[in-house]
């Protein structure tokens, strides 16, 4: 088998574990009418990256967390953290001083039963594989499969967002960047 359909197939079995309800689960807790906070380490901040980017696209308020123009987290912002181990130390030390400020959490992570998950108040679960070696095992390099399912969740929980929210594809590329 090559190495594309090998990853393809890697890809849609890691797919075929995420829990869609837990998706279902998180949406009431995304709002135009909140600030969302995204917060990740390496590959899996630039995960929460792009779904930063996207919930921008469709009309929401999102921040990174570490950018120098991201505001304080208040009581009724919302954080989503992103850690393929759940374990990562400065993620779960930003999540717990977020949780303190009254910030409800949303935890993303290949490991239901790490620190993240268990202080997030909903976990979106990602079982691909980390370089902790949790989630469903893969031949790419440390946690590459991770990273690519959460891409692809993440972007299903917009697309959800953005069905609920009746936002079009033509409302969305309004607010893509003109200044390329």
């Amino acid at each position: 088998m090559a190495l594309v359909e090998q990853v393809k197939a890697e890809i849609d079995k890691v797919l075929d574990l995420v829990d869609e309800s837990q998706l279902d689960d998180v949406e009431p807790l995304l709002t135009k009418d909140k600030r969302i906070f995204v917060l990740g380490a390496g590959r899996s901040g630039l995960m929460a990256r792009a779904f930063a980017m996207r919930l921008m696209h469709i009309g929401y308020t999102p921040y990174v967390i570490g950018e120098t123009i991201t505001p304080s987290v208040q009581a009724g912002d919302v954080l989503v953290a992103v850690s393929g181990s759940g374990n990562t130390k400065s993620i779960v030390e930003l999540a717990e001083k977020a949780k303190d400020n009254g910030a409800t959490l949303i935890g993303v992570t290949s490991n239901s039963e790490s620190k993240l998950a268990n202080l997030a108040d909903k976990s979106i679960v990602v079982p691909g594989a980390t370089k902790a070696g949790d989630g469903v095992k893969s031949i790419q390099l440390l946690s590459t499969l991770f990273d690519q399912t959460v891409h692809i969740t993440l972007d299903v929980l917009c697309l959800k967002l953005s069905r609920r929210d009746h936002t079009s594809n033509a409302a969305a590329a309004h607010t893509h960047s003109n200044m390329e």
